[in-house]
């Protein structure tokens, strides 16, 4: 394996832990982009990795991410992320959560946990039990999907307005890639507000259940991607959005809540050249964390409703630049969110 700083998705990140605790059988992984704006933020996620480097790889891309999301959302936050190597048996013993949260502590406050894929509130309780840098608890807002849900919704009504030229969503079709916390809730506000939808998760019978629920149609999960709509809204995981998958969307604008939805960047000038809108993920699905951090900023509901109310403004700004300049709205975003962040 190349040194960190060798891989490609290395950005001059401040830091990069690797913890390996023989005791509890703990692999885990945590990368601080920036602190500029305040403390590292952002998730926790427990997966199965094919081998170490996809998770240091994971773990750097979801933290230059959190970098980004943090600053667009002006949040005083910096950006970090953490992965655990998940076990054949996908067991986290209390063992493991107190000593990944031993992990966290050891930072001295400069990385903030959260919940992310694969951890749960109860999870981060049982770490909040060592460490007390822990955001999202049930007494600070909780679940982050409902929130996240929130402000991809508006999203895609803004990208609607950008792409279609209607605030009207009645029979706008909507095509979701990925029905759990967030997909789901944003299905169920694009369907009281009249929208056509389709939806697809690795749980088939999630998504058809919903879909029953609602009134929309549920595809295959290898599916969603082909579906003819106006908008696509990838809330799974990232990287669907490769060559030959930009080349076969068939929808007018991208807009969802999943993160790193650029395969490996390039994707975002490929959307461009077909017309087709992009909502940068890390400034569409920001609620959560505004949330999540909301002991941070000491705000109450009304001043988290209030910055996630402002995430269709942040877009529209961003789609505006992008086509009075030609750059991408990738490009707009990802400079002006170094610039928050002094680089």
């Amino acid at each position: 394996m190349p040194a960190i700083w060798d891989l490609p998705d290395f950005d001059s990140h401040e830091a990069v832990h690797v913890f390996d605790d023989r005791a509890t059988g703990l692999k885990a992984v945590i990368a601080v982009h920036s602190t500029h704006l305040g403390p590292a933020a952002g998730g926790t996620r427990f997966w199965h990795y094919a081998d170490s480097q996809a998770a240091i790889t994971d773990a750097l891309r979801l933290s230059r991410g959190m970098s980004y999301k943090n600053a667009m959302a002006g949040l005083s936050a910096g950006g970090g992320k953490a992965v655990i190597l998940a076990n054949p048996q996908r067991a986290k013993p209390q063992q493991l959560l107190e000593a990944f949260g031993r992990a966290v502590d050891s930072l001295g406050g400069k990385y903030i946990t959260a919940q992310d894929v694969g951890i749960s509130e109860a999870d981060m309780v049982a770490v909040s039990k060592v460490t007390p840098h822990v955001a999202g608890l049930p007494d600070q807002g909780g679940d982050p999907g409902p929130y996240t849900a929130r402000g991809v919704f508006l999203g895609v009504k803004a990208a609607v307005k950008h792409a279609l030229g209607t605030d009207d969503l009645h029979g706008v079709h909507v095509a979701i890639q990925g029905v759990g916390s967030v997909g789901g809730g944003l299905a169920r506000y694009l369907a009281a507000e009249g929208a056509k939808l389709t939806l697809a998760d690795v749980d088939a019978q999630r998504a058809a259940d919903l879909a029953r629920e609602l009134g929309g149609q549920s595809v295959a999960a290898d599916a969603i991607m082909a579906v003819e709509a106006d908008v696509f809204s990838p809330c799974a995981l990232g990287a669907v959005l490769t060559e030959a998958s930009v080349a076969a969307l068939k929808v007018r604008a991208v807009a969802g809540g999943a993160n790193n939805q650029l395969a490996t960047g390039p994707e975002g000038r490929m959307l461009a050249d077909r017309g087709i809108l992009y909502a940068p993920d890390y400034v569409i699905n920001a609620g959560g964390i505004i949330n999540v951090l909301r002991h941070i900023e000491n705000a109450d509901d009304a001043e988290i409703n209030w910055r996630i109310d402002a995430i269709a403004g942040r877009l529209a700004a961003i789609w505006n630049e992008s086509d009075s300049t030609g750059k991408t709205p990738a490009e707009v975003a990802d400079n002006m969110a170094q610039k928050l962040i002094g680089r």
